[in-house]
């Protein structure tokens, strides 16, 4: 739906900045705001995400989220004529983008059978890639204002298709319609013989709405586990600089010498994207969460050092001309190990770890955090760049990467296969051992 929000500024803001007459004049300055204040309307997305799903459901709130983004963003971008509208139409942006986020990987979560689970929060992401594959294939081939029309396929599609799904039978049961949440179950199992799972589920959520969840219970000692688990998955993801990579892909790209054009290499790093974040979606729920998650780490970090070492050579008058392609492997070693795990498994992850009745209050904490982290990556990125020069943003990529293999190695258990009861007993029962590859349950 606004999968193409976060790729469209790194083909669009070169048309505004470096071709002759350009439909609207800006400044790096006034590049750097439209790029990030997307993640500031997505943190008030996100809130109000959390505060309609579970009082109108998850179907309606996130259809309602396609609507603003298909009447008139895409069009105040094409027809905008100062920097100011551009504003508007990324912060609105960002509102939607927000919602959507905080409701997807809970209507996920919900719908899905324990066995994959995973795989399918994990198509978010892959989904999210073929429209990041759109902007950077299409983009630099097209005009400024052809890219905005051509980016409203995407909800327009959405919108005719997501009308017609169930609503989750979570809510559903949450809210007394048994009846209803019966055949949304059996429309998604494709079966009548869902008695066994509608008493289970139904069982669950009379143990987690006894009381009404709040934003405050986040805080409580019962959920400590949960919360760390949210805070290295957040600083995780965004501190990686994947959203600075994907939303300034060209401008770093001109910066790398390479007999590939910027273009080319746009291209390239979109497919590489769209492929690799596939592998994870058949691999979650057979070699689990934490692997998935070391591995990802693990090369992410190779990468990005790989990226730092060549800038940091560059700025002190080294001549690596004729290594420019160690840099662009290096970018594409980061996306590809990204992609493999960092990408796509902290949703599955958010979509079990808390119970019904405060799940909608830890998407939106998880959205407000990563809005904050991402604004600020997105803006000092391009500070620096301006002042200092590209390995400054990358050392410190590389760094909070490693940082955060650390944290995911001590702090997050292996949940796959587990149904979303028994999640919540791992990560309340999880305790740091010599061998934290195992967890410890306590009943």
């Amino acid at each position: 739906m606004v999968l193409c929000t976060n790729a469209w500024s790194s083909p669009a803001l070169p048309k505004l900045l470096n071709v002759p007459n350009p439909p609207l004049s800006i400044t790096s300055g006034d590049g750097s705001w439209i790029v990030s204040i997307q993640a500031i309307g997505g943190i008030f997305g996100m809130i109000l995400a959390g505060l309609t799903v579970d009082r109108f459901g998850r179907k309606w709130p996130f259809i309602a989220s396609a609507l603003p983004v298909i009447a008139g963003l895409w069009t105040m971008i094409a027809l905008a004529q100062t920097a100011l509208l551009l504003y508007i139409a990324r912060f609105l942006f960002g509102i939607s983008y927000g919602v959507a986020y905080g409701i997807v990987p809970i209507y996920i979560g919900e719908i899905t059978s324990d066995g994959v689970r995973g795989a399918a929060a994990s198509l978010i992401t892959v989904l999210a890639k073929v429209g990041i594959l759109f902007e950077y294939s299409v983009g630099p081939y097209v005009s400024f204002e052809t890219l905005a029309w051509l980016s409203m396929v995407g909800p327009v599609l959405f919108l005719l298709t997501f009308v017609w799904m169930p609503e989750s039978p979570h809510y559903l049961l949450g809210r007394g319609r048994i009846a209803e949440a019966r055949r949304s179950l059996q429309w998604l199992r494709r079966t009548s013989a869902v008695e066994e799972e509608l008493n289970c589920t139904r069982k669950s959520i009379e143990r987690t709405t006894s009381e009404r969840g709040s934003m405050r219970e986040l805080f409580l000692p019962a959920y400590r586990n949960n919360l760390i688990i949210v805070l290295v998955l957040t600083f995780g993801m965004q501190m990686s600089g994947i959203q600075a990579v994907l939303s300034y892909a060209q401008t770093i790209f001109s910066q790398i010498s390479s007999d590939l054009t910027d273009a080319q290499m746009f291209i390239v790093l979109g497919v590489v994207q769209m492929v690799t974040v596939s592998f994870p979606v058949f691999l979650v729920d057979r070699v689990g969460r934490r692997p998935l998650l070391l591995w990802s780490g693990v090369g992410s970090c190779i990468g990005l050092l790989l990226v730092s070492i060549y800038f940091t050579l560059e700025a002190a008058g080294v001549n690596v001309e004729s290594f420019g392609w160690v840099s662009f492997v290096g970018l594409l070693f980061f996306v590809i190990s990204y992609a493999f795990g960092m990408a796509t498994v902290p949703f599955a992850i958010m979509s079990e770890i808390f119970p019904k009745n405060i799940r909608a209050h830890a998407n939106a904490l998880f959205g407000i955090l990563s809005g904050v982290t991402i604004f600020a990556v997105l803006k000092l990125f391009q500070i620096a760049l301006d002042n200092v020069g590209a390995y400054l943003p990358f050392w410190v990529f590389t760094v909070s990467i490693g940082l955060t293999f650390g944290f995911v190695f001590f702090y997050i258990p292996e949940t796959k296969g587990k149904s979303l009861d028994e999640v919540q007993e791992i990560i309340a029962g999880w305790r740091r051992k010599r061998d934290p590859s195992k967890a410890v349950y306590v009943d």
